[in-house]
């Protein structure tokens, strides 16, 4: 290899840059001046001021000006020999053995502000006349690593770098502790209740197997791309959605503003669907399932308790229940009542009603069925919420260092419930049934429209991208995690739960058809009807009835509170990470908002709380998310550019196959952002207005469902507004360059400082610099060095 070259470009174009390359490098013009040189390290002189006092300046010589001292010097792999290369050749650039060059950022200043020590394969050090933070625990142990190191190395010594008391804009985020908290926190994420309670249903009335063939190819085209976009971002800048998007694009700030409004509804009610399940949870620690029988308390004649049934007949061959009562023989001949009459007059007139569904809509939600009176506060309900509060900021409190512990139980647990569960079910009879009820395929549903529209949103929502959740979880990431690869990870764990709980589903199903003598498809229902009606009902039918429904409700709560843990954590981090002077007080931040949270789903434990449920879940994510989505899609794919983003990935997994490249890049540009606008318009063409049941909502709760829904849309658009018109630096431009100003990414995109520090201390870098002379470069303005190794630009 050649030896490196400096080239100082003093033309104008380049606003006196000045750039170090290769001397085979093409990038500059014929009239920059080119100086073949040995490198071992560039001294930088700056005249400006450093505002430091510093003691040993009355030792240096009167004339010599105070300078910022970057020094290069090698930084071995451990397979690398310095003797046996300085007997080669003392004076050469050297390649390591791997041909990878240090995955780095090209857009990262290499020596930014406060005195960082951040290069790349290279042992890059800026020397500054401060004093030592006495606050840094570590630089005792450095200095003797760093002597070690320097004694050994064949080159003189380079000096120590002084660090600065890092600013409030740099303190510690906190990153994930363990080397599976990230990908099961993320498993857990979007792995939730949907998985259970509504694919199963999809899956039914949308041809059964057949269904499968949408959904895998949505997930491979919609979910899959946009999931590995969003971790692929997050991990690259590490910061939360509301200040990502404030660097990345100025002009499109409010898209993170946008998916912290999103996040910030949807955790109000999510945790009130927590809260049910573990009232449901204190219920089944009884020694009889309270809806097993019909209680006077709740019940209204329509209700028909099969148990009693079973046990009035027990006792009486001849007694015939019905109306809550147990009519034995001697009642049955006085009233004249036959099996015959009952069933023949009074069962058709006669509705029934599971107690299990007038517990839960009686007695748990005390439900009046209108929304336009809220209903007195039910407190059992009250207190569930509190404790579930209570539970989700306990297992956040330290951050992801504490919520990456929880989700080792939290998003492993459920498939050990599901594995119990089928289990138990596929022994019970008419399981096999309902199971081939689920599974026979009707591939002339292909053909519709509206099944392809069903498997895109069962995808989109199901991995939950432009919630923000994926890109505050990615942001925890070190730089060089294989995102990639969890992403692979993450779509199979989706998709298989979700085929693998439709079968434990529909064999619970399939046996409370069988039990109670009807077709499948009478009982199957979906969401809140599937976890709080048709299961307790069965399991109040199966031995040890409390074991089963605790399990149960048990495993629910885990499915729920990993995606609580993202949703209340994408909140939080975005919040310090727009106010870093906060980080300090984390503890308090997290406590404001989680008071918050229990305060706005009070609406929920209102005896209308449940319709007020539904019309949030109806509206607060759907065509917003879909607008972000869509926005995002573009802004990284066309924009910035795929070739860009593609690059940055690179640097943090490593070099690609042209063919994977120009995959992500078709992926990104075309077909996902085709698909999404497909499903835009499919949901706003389908869309109908929210029911429960046969109650239809009142118009003015639709007008405020419809402002709900486009609050995210309302953010992005008068951030937009106020951007452009603060803007400073646009007074000499036209709109359109205004705009296009404001679209580029700011000085401060790219990897964080942290990172960067990280990467330096690897110690399989890739590269060996050996050289002797030195360069001083003394400049009176501002100057920018870019240096070429490779085809990576590194910003001085």
């Amino acid at each position: 290899m050649d030896n490196p070259t400096i080239v100082i470009d003093d033309n104008n174009n380049n606003n006196g840059h000045h750039v170090i390359g290769d001397d085979n490098d093409n990038h500059h013009h014929n009239n920059n001046q080119t100086i073949d040189l040995n490198i071992d390290h560039i001294d930088i002189d700056d005249d400006e001021d450093d505002n430091v006092d510093d003691n040993d300046d009355d030792d240096d010589d009167d004339d010599e000006r105070k300078a910022e001292t970057i020094q290069l010097r090698p930084y071995y792999d451990w397979r690398f020999d310095p003797q046996k290369s300085v007997q080669q050749n003392d004076n050469t650039l050297m390649m390591m053995m791997g041909t990878e060059f240090p995955r780095v950022s090209s857009q990262v200043p290499l020596s930014p502000k406060d005195g960082y020590d951040i290069s790349f394969g290279y042992d890059l050090e800026i020397e500054n006349d401060e004093e030592d933070d006495p606050d840094d625990d570590d630089d005792e142990d450095d200095d003797d690593e760093r002597t070690m190191k320097h004694r050994q190395a064949p080159y003189p010594p380079a000096k120590r770098v002084p660090k600065k008391k890092k600013s409030s804009s740099l303190k510690d985020r906190g990153t994930w502790q363990g080397r599976f908290d990230f990908i099961l926190s993320l498993i857990g994420y979007s792995v939730g209740l949907g998985n259970v309670w509504r694919f199963p249903y999809l899956v039914y009335s949308n041809g059964g197997g057949a269904f499968l063939i949408p959904f895998i190819v949505m997930m491979l085209l919609v979910g899959f791309p946009l999931m590995f976009m969003e971790l692929a971002f997050g991990q690259y800048a590490s910061l939360s959605p509301v200040v990502i998007y404030k660097h990345f694009s100025p002009l499109f700030a409010g898209l993170g503003y946008g998916m912290i409004a999103v996040s910030g509804v949807v955790m109000l009610y999510y945790n009130m669907i927590i809260a049910w399940t573990l009232y449901y949870m204190y219920a089944s620690l009884k020694p009889e399932l309270p809806w097993s029988r019909c209680d006077p308390l709740w019940s209204t004649d329509l209700c028909y308790s099969y148990k009693e049934k079973d046990d009035c007949i027990a006792n009486d061959p001849n007694a015939i229940y019905y109306n809550r009562t147990c009519f034995n023989h001697t009642d049955v001949q006085r009233l004249n009542l036959t099996t015959n009459l009952v069933v023949s007059q009074i069962s058709p007139i006669l509705e029934k009603k599971a107690p299990a569904d007038e517990y839960f809509n009686n007695y748990v939600l005390g439900n009046i069925e209108t929304i336009d009176e809220t209903g007195n506060i039910q407190f059992h309900l009250l207190i569930s919420l509190l404790i579930a509060w209570i539970m989700v900021f306990l297992c956040l409190s330290k951050g992801v260092q504490s919520s990456g512990k929880v989700v080792y139980f939290t998003a492993l647990f459920p498939y050990l419930v599901l594995v119990i569960l089928f289990i138990r079910g596929i022994t019970l009879p008419g399981a096999m049934q309902g199971i081939a009820f689920y599974v026979k395929p009707d591939f002339s549903h292909l053909f519709a429209a509206h099944v392809w529209g069903d498997a895109a949103v069962q995808v989109f929502f199901a991995l939950s991208p432009a919630w923000g959740g994926l890109i505050t979880l990615a942001s925890y990431n070190k730089f060089t995690n294989n995102c990639y690869r969890d992403s692979i990870l993450v779509l199979f764990a989706n998709a298989g739960t979700s085929i693998f709980s439709g079968f434990v589903v529909f064999s619970i199903i399939g046996y409370l058809a069988h039990e109670m003598d009807v077709a499948v498809d009478e009982v199957v229902d979906q969401g809140v009807g599937l976890a709080f009606i048709v299961y307790p009902e069965v399991v109040a039918r199966l031995p040890i009835s409390p074991f089963w429904s605790f399990l149960f409700f048990f495993m629910l709560i885990t499915l729920g509170l990993d995606s609580q843990f993202a949703l209340l954590e994408t909140v939080q981090t975005a919040v310090l990470d727009r106010f870093p002077a906060l980080r300090d007080h984390k503890m308090v931040i997290l406590l404001l908002v989680s008071t918050l949270g229990y305060a706005g789903g009070i609406i929920f434990t209102t005896q209308s709380g449940v319709l007020w449920l539904g019309l949030f879940d109806h509206y607060a994510a759907n065509f917003s998310v879909l607008i972000i989505a869509i926005t995002e899609c573009l802004l990284i794919a066309w924009y910035y550019g795929t070739e860009r983003f593609l690059r940055d990935i690179e640097k943090m997994i490593g070099q690609r196959s042209l063919r994977w490249k120009r995959l992500w890049s078709i992926m990104w540009k075309y077909i996902t952002p085709s698909i999404l606008m497909f499903l835009l318009i499919f949901n706003w063409i389908k869309h109908e207005p929210p029911k429960s049941g046969d109650y239809i909502y009142p118009e003015w709760s639709n007008i405020f469902g419809w402002i709900l829904a486009f609050i995210p849309t309302i953010i992005i658009i008068a951030t937009m507004l106020h951007t452009y018109f603060t803007y400073d630096g646009g007074k000499n431009k036209s709109i359109a360059q205004k705009i296009n100003t404001l679209m580029q990414p700011s000085e401060n995109w790219g990897p964080t400082h942290k990172n960067i520090e990280k990467l330096q201390r690897r110690k399989s870098s890739r590269l060996a610099m050996m050289a002797h002379g030195t360069i001083t470069i003394t400049t009176t303005t501002t100057t920018t060095i870019i240096i070429y190794i490779g085809n990576d630009e590194w910003y001085v």
